[in-house]
Formats: structure tokens, C-alpha cells, sequence
């Protein structure tokens, strides 16, 4: 795509002012501010009503940028080779020089890192003296922005900038993984497991459900369009959409499809969109029909599961 080279340098100037600007990147839009300054961070968490026990992702542009805070490890640099730039965070421990933000952090001794494929993301990196904190641009517990549109709606003007980046590619936050001991995933994602146990060639254990939150994307309730969700649903009651995995027969205006013939990597790519959509046309509640349990079904499952949790 074609870079807005004025509108990377007006995101710029704002993140150097300490102000908080939306990006694009593959997984989903997020609210970016300087990594390294304890009022942007602050500004991110006000901005979306998010715990203060809810780490934020920081984004780096490349190896060298993160090298000054974080321990690198061997399965970290196998997988940052083959999936980075990329839909994929990973979980490390910081440098006691680090200059992160313990607000970003809420004063962990780890860091949540991950490197954007977006091309506009990626322009907005280079030309930066430091780091983006960059959770997902939406208000805290609701569904991920996938467009500028969604920021928008979101938020209105209360972030200074919207960078624009046209659909996220991947439409669904990245995959989680804490390399500090044993590999495990943290939240399910953009990424699935199977190739990066190929790549590490381990067995690779799931924690997403957490007592104790340890990384992004592991409240109890989460990625909520707002209104009720029931799953596994048979029946369909009064003013309710249903959503399928794949296109049905049936063409009534309340049936939602996430794919054509049950694509899972298309379905994951359309949920949050499909989401927004339901809630949009004014429907109470969301009857969900079965979706298959592998791959990136997971994923769908795990989000609709938080959903379903309104």
C-alpha cells in the first residue's frame, strides 16, 4: 500500500509530544503512545478504561531496537526469524536498564514485545527514537477496532490522531507465547500453535484462562460487541442474529456468516467485523452456532467464550 508520508510525520510529532495516536497494523488497530513515558502509558489506560493490572504490548521496530530491554533466548530468536515481523507477542524478561514505563508493565519484571508486519506501523517505528506501547484501540472489555471506522466510532475525538492503514489483514489480536521457561501460549491469536511448535519442535502447553493475569488478553470478559451472546445456540429467539461459521441456505436478514464454505482463517479474520455489524443493526443478543474446535476455530471459541461473558 501506498505510504501518507505527512501523516506517519503529524503521528510522529504527536507520540513525541507524549500524546496518544491510533495505528494500523495487521492484527487489529491499537492506541499507541511513547513506551517509555510514564504519562503517554497513563493516557492509554484512561484512554480505554483498562485495568491497571492489565499489561500493554510493546511494539519495536526491529532485534536492534529491543536489544537494550530485553534477555534474549534461543526459541525467541528461531521464532522472531521465521514469524517476525509478524502476528505473534512474545513474553520476556526485562533488563534491569530497561527504560519501559512501569506503567506499562504494572511494574513487571517481564515485557510483553512484538514486531508489526503493517507497512504503516512499520514507518512509524523506524523513524522513532523509541518504543510503542499499543494495545488494541477500543474501549476495555468490547470488541477490537479492525478499520479506522471502528476507532472512530469508538472514541470519537478524544485520540488526537487516527493514522490510517485501510482493514487489518489478520482482523484478530496476536498470539501470546512466554518464552521465559517451558513455551506456553498465553492467549490464542493471529498465529496458530501447530507452526510454532514445528518451528521450536516442542510441545507447546495452552494457559489462556489464568487465576492470575499475566499478559494482555486474558480478562474473563472480553471482545464483547455489547450485547448478549449464547453459544452453541439451537434455537433462535425474537430479535436475535445468528451467527454461522460458513453460508447457509437460508437468506434471512437476521443470519450472519463469518465465511463463505467455513474458512477458519477467513471467519477469524471477519469476526470482529461481523460483531460490530449485529450490534449495529440494532439485534439484542447473538445466538452462535457451532464452530469447529481446531486451528483457528480455537480462536473464534476463546473470543466468543470471553464474549459470551457480558
Amino acid at each position: 500500500m501506498k505510504i501518507n508520508l505527512a501523516n506517519i510525520k503529524k503521528a510522529k510529532n504527536l507520540l513525541n509530544k507524549e500524546e496518544c495516536v491510533a495505528i494500523p497494523t495487521e492484527t487489529v488497530y491499537g492506541i499507541a503512545g511513547n513506551a517509555y513515558s510514564d504519562s503517554a502509558c497513563e493516557k492509554i489506560f484512561s484512554l480505554k478504561k483498562r485495568p491497571k493490572n492489565n499489561p500493554l504490548i510493546i511494539h519495536y521496530y526491529n532485534l536492534k531496537k529491543l536489544k537494550g530491554d530485553c534477555d534474549f533466548n534461543d526459541d525467541f530468536l528461531k521464532l522472531y526469524e521465521k514469524f517476525c515481523p509478524g502476528p505473534i507477542t512474545f513474553i520476556l524478561n526485562q533488563k534491569k536498564t530497561s527504560k519501559i514505563s512501569k506503567v506499562a508493565t504494572n511494574k513487571k519484571k517481564t515485557l510483553a514485545v512484538r514486531f508489526p508486519r503493517h507497512p504503516v506501523a512499520r514507518n512509524l517505528l523506524r523513524c522513532l527514537k523509541f518504543p510503542i506501547a499499543a494495545p488494541s484501540a477500543n474501549i476495555s472489555s468490547r470488541v477490537s477496532a479492525v478499520t479506522s471506522t471502528d476507532v472512530k466510532d469508538d472514541f470519537g475525538k478524544k485520540i488526537k490522531f487516527v493514522l490510517e492503514g485501510g482493514r487489518s489483514s489478520v482482523g484478530i489480536e496476536s498470539t501470546i507465547i512466554d518464552l521465559r521457561k517451558k513455551p506456553k501460549i498465553l492467549r490464542l491469536g493471529g498465529l496458530e500453535v501447530g507452526v510454532i511448535q514445528k518451528i521450536l519442535k516442542k510441545k507447546i502447553s495452552i494457559k489462556i484462562n489464568p487465576p492470575k493475569i499475566s499478559a494482555p488478553g486474558q480478562l474473563r470478559i472480553h471482545y464483547s460487541p455489547g450485547i448478549p451472546i449464547r453459544l452453541n445456540a439451537k434455537k433462535i429467539k425474537k430479535n436475535e442474529a445468528i451467527l454461522l461459521i460458513k453460508k447457509s441456505k437460508i437468506n434471512k436478514t437476521n443470519y450472519y456468516f463469518l465465511s463463505k464454505k467455513g474458512n477458519l482463517k477467513e471467519a477469524t479474520k471477519n469476526l470482529y467485523t461481523i460483531l460490530r455489524k449485529i450490534k449495529k443493526d440494532n439485534y439484542k443478543s447473538i445466538a452462535v452456532g457451532k464452530i469447529p474446535n481446531k486451528g483457528f476455530g480455537k480462536t473464534i471459541n476463546d473470543r466468543l467464550l470471553k464474549a459470551s461473558k457480558f
